[in-house]
């Protein structure tokens, strides 16, 4: 197989022509189960289908599969979203899919030991509805319709009308997993959506896995009282445990290598300027790639805020609201991921995932890896979501030479 000849210029002009397209002054606009998705959804159909002797479907889950065949039925898979946020970046899910779009033009008229497949995932981000993953949970059978089936969105549709809309029933999701029988591999590329590749002036990376997630609500409960007739010693200041166990949930994950503390929402009451709060209720959502790590993170929160409830004479009461065990990448194919890499950038670099991607669901089925390109200031979900041109087509480049590397060591394997 060719390992050269892959336009990757033309993939960043067709990134443009995407954002031009389903993108405004605002970001990107394509959420799935809208119109402006269905848009960009007929945008890649109809170039996946000028591409010669492959053959383009939809799942029952709603996912786009593009197939080259072979002579093997064994299938690397190529994957992506092409749905965003709401005011999304241009880059954001659209890499994935438009650079595998051109590594399907280069890589589907040679001969080839293995069959190539894109997939794009429907409703990756999970922005209308708050299910994120749903194509590729729905094929993985990590999504159950039952779990989803009550979600509204803010305007009160129901996620079985939305699906109803796009010829999707949402009973036979799980049917897509026949889309995986025969699949050896699974490769992704996508923005960092960080700053660390950009902090080490690097534009590639790959990646080791995806964090596992602890996310809890912390109550403390105190006693509210006016704010002028109290001393400060007597005080059950409710907030002021919440604030300090924040600070020392922030501390402890800064101590170590690649953990993540973050508390995102605070909520007290009585919540007038005139007392002192008897209640609040935050957030914890804790991030490792090590199970073990995230294990003692957890139990170190747990003891910090109750050492501080005793002290500020409050109780403090935990629940959880969602968790997900680490999931690394097949470390055969990180190995591949960084030769592909160096070649195409002269170095490279290994870094965990913060944010979930559709590889978290493969990696349980099947080896998974992905390639990280630099996103400028790590900003992402946000118009103002970037990366150099040059960066981009490096990234093309790596995600071609990845996938011939993965093609060849399934050929070599006999």
């Amino acid at each position: 197989m060719q390992t050269e000849w892959v336009d990757s210029r033309r993939a960043v002009e067709e990134l443009k022509e995407l954002a031009g397209l389903t993108g405004g002054p605002d970001g990107a606009r394509r959420v799935a189960w809208t119109d402006e998705w269905a848009k960009a959804r007929g945008w890649l159909r109809e170039k996946l289908e000028e591409i010669g002797g492959v053959e383009v479907e939809t799942d029952e889950a709603g996912n786009l599969w593009a197939t080259a065949p072979s002579d093997s039925e064994s299938a690397v898979l190529l994957g992506g979203h092409i749905d965003s946020v709401p005011n999304g970046g241009w880059l954001d899910g659209a890499l994935n899919t438009v650079a595998a779009l051109e590594v399907m033009r280069v890589l589907a008229p040679q001969r080839r030991p293995v069959t190539l497949r894109l997939v794009d995932w429907a409703d990756e981000e999970g922005a209308r509805f708050g299910r994120s993953l749903f194509g590729s949970g729905a094929a993985a059978g990590s999504l159950k319709p039952d779990d989803v089936r009550g979600l509204r969105d803010r305007d009160g549709v129901a996620l079985p009308d939305a699906l109803a809309e796009h010829g999707i029933e949402l009973d036979r999701v799980n049917e897509a997993s026949r889309q995986l029988e025969n699949a050896i591999a699974y490769l992704e590329l996508h923005i960092e959506q960080g700053p660390v590749l950009e902090r080490m002036d690097l534009p590639l990376g790959v990646v080791t896995g995806c964090f596992g997630v602890e996310r809890h609500a912390v109550r403390f409960t105190g006693q509210h009282a006016h704010s002028g007739s109290t001393p400060m010693d007597v005080r059950r200041d409710a907030f002021i445990a919440a604030a300090r166990s924040a600070v020392t949930f922030r501390d402890d994950a800064a101590r170590r290598e690649d953990v993540r503390a973050t508390t995102g929402f605070v909520n007290v009451s009585p919540a007038i300027v005139t007392a002192f709060n008897g209640w609040c209720e935050t957030s914890l959502d804790q991030r490792a790639l090590d199970a073990d790590v995230l294990a003692e993170v957890l139990k170190t929160a747990r003891e910090e805020s109750e050492k501080v409830a005793e002290e500020e004479g409050v109780s403090v009461e935990w629940e959880r609201l969602w968790r997900i065990e680490p999931i690394p990448f097949d470390e055969e194919l990180i190995e591949l991921a960084e030769e592909a890499v160096t070649e195409v950038a002269g170095s490279s670099h290994r870094l965990p995932s913060g944010p979930l991607h559709d590889a978290a669901e493969m990696a349980r089925l099947m080896p998974t890896v992905m390639l990280f390109v630099k996103s400028l200031r790590g900003l992402s979900h946000t118009k103002e979501e970037d990366t150099p041109e040059e960066d981009l087509e490096l990234s093309v480049r790596a995600l071609h030479r990845l996938a011939v590397k993965a093609m060849e060591r399934e050929a070599s394997r006999g």
